[in-house]
């Protein structure tokens, strides 16, 4: 039998037996490898280990402790779900399982109108182990469409997809065939086919590191108007130790959660007469705000950046002009008709005002770049069931920067732009970076290929020379143009995206917009788009969870507390607020109409940052009593003046107490 040539990962070339598969491949490297194995990646292409491979195949194994490996692992241990439902509820109908971000879920139709309860999920899990246990092999099988609507004939739902893609739609549906005209299937054991484009694991014993976490409603394909099914999330991880430190990552971010928190600590509502996704946010909870705004504004005024405002609604020509009613109407709501039938929308952006700015009056390069900033209010149309305290909201404001230059400066402007984005991120106490390159998306772009290669290379020359990890995240990118991501990690080890910049070819064509080149000639600017928080409301829900609640200093509301132990020290009292008052601390005075112990333990569940306690002593020395937020040693018979200068150096240094 002759040989045949693969090329692996890191370039090299290796020859094999011809017919040999990508699981032989892994066995003629090491045994370890061939253990470790779960999958193959093809030319690019994810798919099983009995693959057999072909002369000038580029080849990469998959294991177990890689993203593609757990996304293998994950929805496979979905099958294993829905075959354990299958049995314990004969005639049950399943819906969807895919992988999702640290784990998968599987959705269900139970016979007779049954129902889950969390107290299922052990009975669930035992019939998934013993599955486990039985080591059945992943076995994959092609069929036509008729074959296949008559394979799964008492599975509704699978039906209607292999009939969804049949008839040519498009979207998740292609995603559990091989193809239009090809029913692919996953069968494991004698009891259990699924409708899958794969890969799976090559056998139910490589499975077992899982667990299932909740019960939830869900309709299918997420349409309101279709039959509720019911979701069971799990979570599934390579090893032992992987899914035990994801564990406790949950249970510290339940203590986390801001919308606990936001309740507790009473900065933030989501009335029921106002609607799912739009908050009112409270005296302390807008302290905070005011003051991340106020920080923010200030260094924008700084570095050059000039504050436009722009209203909240707006005629529905602007955004055909924009092409958001072309690509975003989904995200948008409804139009209003007034004036005799003229629509008006919500604005779900705010660039399409920043660019009626600019060409308002005729610009000329000498004023490139123009850096406009706003925070705007903007409305997105979010699913109920989808709203998630303030990270996923209906009404936004966005810390929104728009910066018009020249063809030659938007290199500079970007990485300029990039370090500004990360020294600010930094101030709040964010540190964790990488960053995230995200491409053209097929099939829902303006612009030429000539522009989005263009955008797209100076975008990823600048990520890497801000020297941060990049990753591609391809077909990612808005319909206008590409855009860097700065993803952050916060204190548990979660990522967030924060800070977005897209390099926009396209608007400004779209709108006009022209300045007067040096030349003379009338030249569309290039736009970059720049939101540094994202959103106020989703930043402020990062940062609460980040600090466990625990503000820094600068950003708490209450930043000190003062408390007399008895009511005769209520007047000194006043006096160390009106003392911290006139340096700019938010301070208040609880005077002693409780016991002093109460009143501690209430300040200390509110999370201040500095509890003064006063007594005789102190108004006699003009002394205070220090309990600092983090530790049970207070400290005694501190000077009045020594600590305020110590809580001003810690304020602009935007520390916390814990920092001592």
């Amino acid at each position: 039998m002759s040989d045949l040539d693969v090329q692996l990962p890191d370039g090299s070339v290796r020859s094999v037996p011809d017919g040999s598969t990508a699981l032989d491949l892994a066995r003629s490297i090491g045994a370890r490898l061939a253990k470790d194995a779960l999958a193959v990646q093809i030319n690019g292409h994810l798919t099983d280990l009995v693959t057999t491979l072909h002369a000038g195949d580029r080849v990469a194994i998959v294991t177990a402790n890689s993203e593609d490996g757990r996304e293998i692992l994950r929805h496979s241990t979905a099958h294993v779900l829905a075959q354990a439902v299958t049995r314990l509820w004969p005639g049950a109908h399943y819906a969807i399982g895919p992988a999702i971000r640290d784990g998968f879920y599987y959705d269900f139709d139970l016979p007779g109108g049954a129902h889950f309860s969390d107290d299922d999920l052990e009975s669930i899990e035992g019939v998934m182990r013993q599955i486990i246990a039985e080591d059945q092999a992943f076995i994959r099988a092609e069929y036509s469409v008729e074959e296949g609507r008559t394979l799964f004939l008492d599975q509704p739902f699978k039906v209607e997809i292999i009939d969804a893609v049949a008839a040519g739609a498009q979207g998740e549906d292609l995603g559990e065939l091989a193809g239009p005209s090809v029913v692919s299937t996953y069968s494991n054991g004698e009891d259990f086919r699924d409708l899958c484009r794969g890969p799976h694991v090559p056998s139910t014993s490589r499975l077992g590191h899982f667990k299932l976490m909740r019960v939830a409603g869900a309709y299918w394909r997420g349409d309101e108007k279709r039959p509720q099914l019911q979701r069971i999330y799990g979570t599934a991880w390579e090893s032992a130790s992987a899914l035990t430190a994801h564990l406790e990552q949950l249970a510290q971010a339940e203590l986390r959660d801001h919308r606990r928190l936001g309740q507790e600590l009473d900065l933030f509502s989501f009335p029921s007469e106002i609607g799912p996704g739009l908050a009112v946010f409270h005296p302390k909870g807008g302290t905070i705000r005011r003051v991340m705004e106020e920080y923010s504004r200030k260094r924008h005024e700084v570095s050059g950046y000039e504050f436009v405002y722009s209203p909240h609604i707006t005629k529905a020509e602007l955004f055909e002009t924009s092409g958001h009613l072309d690509w975003f109407a989904d995200g948008m709501y409804p139009p209003m008709e007034l004036d005799e039938g003229q629509q008006y929308y919500l604005k779900p952006m705010n660039c399409p005002f920043h660019l009626l700015i600019f060409k308002a009056r005729q610009r000329s390069y000498r004023e490139l770049p123009l850096r406009m900033f706003e925070f705007g209010s903007v409305y997105r149309y979010e699913k109920s069931g989808v709203v998630h305290g303030l990270t996923r909201v209906r009404g936004m404001t966005q810390d929104d920067a728009h910066i018009f230059c020249t063809r030659d400066q938007m290199a500079e402007e970007l990485a300029t732009l990039l370090q500004f984005v990360l020294d600010l991120l930094r101030d709040f106490g964010l540190n964790d970076f990488y960053l995230e390159l995200s491409t053209r998306p097929e099939g829902k772009a303006v612009g030429s290929d000539e522009e989005w290669s263009e955008a797209e290379a100076i975008l990823e020359r600048v990520a890497h020379d801000a020297g941060l990890e990049l990753v591609t995240d391809v077909g990612g990118g808005a319909f206008y143009g590409p855009k860097i991501s700065v993803q952050a990690r916060d204190a548990i080890g979660r990522t967030h995206q924060m800070s977005t910049l897209q390099l926009d070819f396209q608007e400004p064509k779209r709108f006009d917009a022209t300045y007067v080149a040096k030349d003379n000639t009338r030249t569309n600017p290039i736009m970059i788009h720049r939101a540094l928080f994202g959103s106020v409301e989703r930043f402020m829900a990062i940062l609460i969870e980040h600090y466990a609640g625990n503000m820094p200093t600068w950003l708490n509301p209450e930043q000190v507390r003062v408390l007399g132990v008895r009511d005769d020290h209520d007047d000194y009292a006043h006096s160390v607020a009106s003392a911290l008052r006139s340096v700019g601390v938010r301070v208040q005075v609880e005077e002693a109409s409780e016991p002093l112990g109460a009143r501690i333990r209430r300040a200390k569940l509110e999370k201040i940052p500095y509890i003064l306690v006063v007594g005789d002593d102190d108004v006699a020395k003009g002394t205070v009593g220090v309990n600092a937020r983090g530790t049970n040693d207070p400290d005694r018979a501190v000077s009045l003046d020594d600590f305020r200068a110590r809580l001003v150096s810690e304020i602009d240094a935007h520390g916390s107490p814990e920092d001592h």
